[in-house]
């Protein structure tokens, strides 16, 4: 199963400490930093993604929705806020989605939706951490496999489904 990764962009450039710093000088340097570094990361992980602004601040001219380099840009239209985008677009892929923000209104109506979400700075650290390790040629660890232990682990210790799904897909990032 693939997963789409919805990317609330204006929550995560605030959070964010580079791209904050771009955004406070111009808010269109912001966004490019991050599609820049968005586009580096799809080529590594081939992910479908899509990020989602409000319209309020979409540059002139320009339409609602775009493709930048195999990246989908959404912009809420006029008077829609990019969170109930974000929930519409939700609703519709349900299971399929992995959301990216810190807002918790996207964040539970998410989750309740069966849709994964990560806070907006640790997926920031995952895709700085894929983007540096690709172009430094870095070998990811393996995470899978058998590890001998005496330590018992019995149902107590075993995590609910829905948090068991959100784990796989965030370690898909």
């Amino acid at each position: 199963m693939s997963i789409h990764i919805i990317i609330d962009g204006y929550n995560l450039i605030r959070q964010s400490n580079s791209f904050s710093d771009l955004d406070r000088q111009d808010i269109q340097l912001g966004r490019e930093a991050l599609l820049d570094t968005l586009t580096a990361y799809r080529r590594i992980k081939r992910h479908k993604i899509t990020v989602v602004f409000d319209g309020t601040n979409a540059p002139p001219f320009s339409q609602h929705e775009n493709r930048i380099k195999g990246i989908k840009v959404k912009f809420s239209r006029s008077g829609e806020l990019a969170d109930s985008l974000i929930k519409r677009m939700v609703n519709r892929e349900r299971e399929k989605a992995l959301v990216v923000s810190s807002d918790l209104d996207i964040v539970n109506f998410a989750a309740a939706k069966g849709a994964a979400t990560i806070s907006s700075s640790d997926f920031e650290e995952k895709i700085t951490m894929a983007v540096y390790m690709d172009t430094k040629g870095v070998e990811g660890e393996d995470e899978g496999g058998w590890v001998p232990s005496t330590i018992k682990k019995g149902p107590s210790k075993r995590l609910s489904k829905r948090k068991r799904r959100n784990r796989i897909k965030i370690r898909k990032l």
